[in-house]
């Protein structure tokens, strides 16, 4: 499960950082840090997601 959490978060990780940085952007945080803190929350954010998503998908039905 942790090769299918890894792949996994490659995807959502990017995902979510990048969708932090837009909302960031959007609200007026134009400055280096905003933008680098809102990409880290971003990457943060995506653990436990990808680990829920991966239990998920590798969990039998």
């Amino acid at each position: 499960m942790l090769r299918l959490a890894g792949i996994l978060y490659s995807l959502i990780g990017t995902t979510l950082a990048g969708s932090f940085m837009i909302a960031a952007l959007v609200t007026g945080y134009d400055t280096l840090i905003p933008i680098v803190a809102s990409a880290a929350a971003g990457a943060v954010v995506a653990l436990p997601v990808t680990w829920y998503v991966a239990k998920a998908i590798y969990s039998p039905s």
